[in-house]
C-alpha cells in the first residue's frame, strides 16, 4: 500500500453502534416491571423455542442467544420468557437510523441494532467523531429509550471490536497510534471469520492472540493457512480497507423452520418441502430483476442440534431437486430431524454484491 492510501485510510473516522440487549431493552422500555429482572425474549420452551436475546441479568446465569428456552430455564428456573414483537424491534430500529441520517449518508446496517457509520467528512460536533458517537448514543436514549454501544477507530474491523469493550452503554475510541496496543492481547477469535475451527487450528500453532500473529511473516501466514491466512494476518495488524457500503446487495435468499416435533423420518422431511418453497417464492418476487439464481440449498439440522447444509446448481428451487437434496442430507445422519430451511444463492447482475446472507424463521 502506499503511503498516501495509507495515510487516507487512517483519517477515516468510523462509528460502530451497537444496541444493548436490544430486543430485551425495547421490552423493559415498554414494560418499566421488568426492569432489574432476568428475561429474554424468546420461543416457549414447551414449543422447542431458542433465546433470541437475553438481558445482563439473565446473562449472569450463562443464558445466551440461540439457546433452547427450555434449557435458558434450567440453568435460571426465576427467568422470564417473553414472546418477540418484530414490529416494535423494526420501529426501534427505524428511529436509530432516522437519528444517524443526520450526520452520514454513509451507514452500513448490519442487523436491526447495529451499524457502521463513516462520519469522515461530518462537520457536526465541530468534526469530532467521538463527539458525535455520545451525541448519538444520548439521543438514541431520549428518543428510542434504549441504550447504545459506540466504538470510534480509523476502520471497520477496530470499530467493531471497540463497540463492545465498555458495554453496557458506553463507548471506545482507538486512534490510529493507539492500535498497536489495542490489538496486542486480543483474541484471534475476535477475528471476523475465525470460528471455533480456525481457533483451533491457529492453537495448535501457538497463535492465541494478534500478538501471536505478528511473529510470523504475510508469506509464512499464507503458506499456513492459505488466502485465509491473508485476512487473518492483515486484520490482526489493524488493517482493514473496506468502506462503509451503504447499499447492499444480497447474495442469498432463504427460509427456515423449526417444527414443534421432531420429523422422524425422511418422508415426514420431504413433506414439509413444498410449504418451504411457496415461501422461499414469495421472498424472490420481493428481489428486483437485477438478480439470477445460482444455486439451491437445503438445511437439516438433527434432533441433536447438529446439523448440515447441501447445494445444487439450478435455476430455481425446484420440488423434485429440493426432495433429492433432502434426502441426501439425511441420509447423512438417519435421526430425526427439529428443523429444515431451503434457500437460493444469487448471483448481483449489478456486480456490486454485499454480503446479506440470512435465514428467515417461517413459523
Amino acid at each position: 500500500m502506499n503511503s498516501e492510501l495509507s495515510t487516507k485510510l487512517s483519517q477515516r473516522k468510523i462509528i460502530h453502534i451497537d444496541a444493548d440487549c436490544f430486543y430485551a431493552a425495547v421490552e423493559v422500555r415498554d414494560n418499566p416491571a421488568l426492569k432489574g429482572l432476568p428475561i429474554a425474549v424468546g420461543g416457549s420452551a414447551d414449543r422447542r423455542g431458542v433465546i433470541a436475546t437475553a438481558s445482563y441479568e439473565a446473562r449472569k446465569f450463562g443464558i445466551h442467544s440461540a439457546m433452547a428456552s427450555a434449557t435458558a430455564l434450567k440453568r435460571c428456573p426465576q427467568l422470564i420468557l417473553v414472546p418477540g414483537r418484530m414490529a416494535a424491534y423494526r420501529e426501534a430500529s427505524r428511529q436509530m437510523r432516522n437519528i444517524f441520517s443526520e450526520y452520514t449518508d454513509l451507514i452500513e446496517p448490519l442487523s436491526l441494532d447495529e451499524a457502521f457509520l463513516d462520519v469522515t467528512n461530518c462537520g457536526r460536533c465541530k468534526g469530532s467523531a467521538t463527539l458525535i458517537a455520545s451525541e448519538i448514543r444520548q439521543r438514541i436514549a431520549d428518543t428510542v429509550g434504549i441504550s447504545v454501544s459506540a466504538g470510534i477507530a480509523p476502520n471497520k474491523f477496530i470499530a467493531k471490536v471497540a463497540s463492545d469493550w465498555h458495554k453496557p452503554n458506553g463507548q471506545c475510541v482507538v486512534t490510529p497510534e493507539q492500535i498497536g496496543v489495542f490489538l496486542e492481547n486480543l483474541p484471534v477469535k475476535k477475528i471476523w471469520g475465525v470460528g471455533k475451527v480456525t481457533a483451533a487450528r491457529l492453537e495448535k500453532q501457538g497463535i492465541k492472540s494478534c500478538t501471536d500473529v505478528r511473529h510470523y511473516s504475510l508469506f509464512e501466514f499464507v503458506q499456513m493457512f492459505g488466502k485465509f491466512g491473508n485476512h487473518i494476518y492483515k486484520l490482526a495488524h489493524g488493517e482493514d480497507n473496506r468502506p462503509v457500503v451503504s447499499k447492499w446487495r444480497r447474495k442469498s435468499m432463504s427460509v427456515e423452520n423449526t417444527y414443534e416435533q421432531d420429523l422422524p423420518d425422511l418422508v415426514s422431511c420431504i413433506e414439509k418441502i413444498p410449504a418451504l418453497i411457496a415461501e422461499l417464492k414469495k421472498r424472490i418476487e420481493s428481489l428486483d430483476t437485477n438478480y439470477s439464481i445460482q444455486n439451491s440449498f437445503l438445511k437439516m439440522k438433527f434432533s441433536d442440534f447438529t446439523q448440515t447444509t447441501i447445494e445444487r446448481q439450478n435455476s430455481k428451487p425446484d420440488l423434485v431437486d429440493l426432495s433429492s437434496l433432502c434426502r441426501e442430507a439425511w441420509l447423512r445422519k438417519k435421526s430425526s430431524v427439529r428443523l429444515l430451511g431451503i434457500g437460493v444463492k444469487l448471483n448481483d447482475l449489478t456486480k456490486n454484491s454485499g454480503q446479506l446472507d440470512l435465514f428467515i424463521d417461517s413459523d
